[in-house]
C-alpha cells in the first residue's frame, strides 16, 4: 500500500508534537519509526488498518500498536499511547530519585 501524501502529513503532525515530551533528551539520539498499512487486501470490514510506532531513546524503547477500522483513528491511538508511556516513564524516574 502506497502512503498517500495527506496521511504522511497527518503522521508528521501527530508525532511531531511528541517533542514536547522529549525536551530532556534534546541533543541525544532519538529515533521514531512509524509503520501504517493494511495487512491484507481481502479484508474489507472491521479492523483492517494498523499503525505501529517505536520510539527509541537512550536507554529506553517505547512501542505502541493498534488495529482499527480507520487509519487515522489507529494513528491517533498509537500517538496517545506513546505519550502515555513517556509520561509514565518520566514519573517513575522522578519517583526513583526521591
Amino acid at each position: 500500500m502506497e502512503l498517500l501524501p495527506d496521511i504522511k502529513v497527518y503522521i508528521e503532525q501527530k508525532f511531531g508534537n511528541l517533542e514536547k515530551f522529549l525536551k530532556r533528551f534534546s541533543g541525544k539520539p532519538i529515533e521514531l519509526q512509524v509503520e501504517v498499512g493494511k495487512p491484507s487486501q481481502h479484508h474489507h470490514k472491521g479492523e483492517i488498518f494498523y499503525a505501529e510506532a517505536n520510539l527509541i531513546l537512550p536507554g529506553k524503547e517505547f512501542r505502541a500498536v493498534n488495529n482499527n477500522y480507520d487509519l487515522r483513528v489507529a494513528i491517533d491511538w498509537v500517538r496517545e499511547e506513546l505519550a502515555r508511556q513517556i509520561v509514565k516513564y518520566k514519573e517513575v524516574r522522578i519517583e526513583n530519585r526521591k
